[in-house]
């Protein structure tokens, strides 16, 4: 059995050996992958939902780390809204709205997620659940920053509003 350093130094600076896995650095690696296109599909969604969905040092909000929370919640939020994305594409649209609503849930104002649920319930034929995610949504923006869904999102529900 051999020994395996850990941290390595010179001086006084320190670093994780080579040796070490971060489990941070395999999650970015699989989230660029979902970002680039699954191919196939996995056929059990919830293990990756759930680590997309897995927060950076949970708890830990000292200013040095603001940073990397933020690269890291946007780096899992564009994987999550791609992956609802493409599971949508597949038909696959309860797994697509869980993936959306957990992206929703990391960031409640960010739209992508938002107009993902809606296009799934078109694509559903739910059209009331569409409408009512949009009214939501808009009151959540006009609540929280006095501002309205983007054209883009308006878009989407311009039909279901005109009957």
């Amino acid at each position: 059995m051999g020994t395996e350093t850990v941290i390595d130094s010179v001086g006084q600076r320190l670093w994780l050996s080579p040796a070490v896995e971060v489990d941070l650095n395999e999650m970015r690696k699989t989230a660029q992958q979902v970002i680039a296109g699954l191919s196939p599909l996995p056929a059990d969604c919830d293990a990756l939902v759930g680590e997309l969905n897995r927060e950076l040092l949970p708890g830990w909000s000292d200013d040095w780390l603001m940073l990397d929370h933020e690269r890291w919640d946007q780096v899992r939020l564009h994987a999550l809204e791609s992956l609802a994305q493409q599971l949508q594409t597949a038909g696959q649209y309860l797994p697509a709205l869980q993936t959306a609503l957990t992206a929703i849930s990391i960031d409640p104002i960010r739209e992508t997620a938002h107009r993902i649920v809606v296009e799934i319930h078109i694509a559903e034929g739910n059209l009331a659940c569409a409408l009512k995610r949009y009214r939501t949504y808009r009151e959540l923006l006009r609540q929280e920053l006095e501002v309205a869904p983007s054209q883009q999102m308006t878009r989407l529900v311009e039909e279901l509003i005109a009957t």
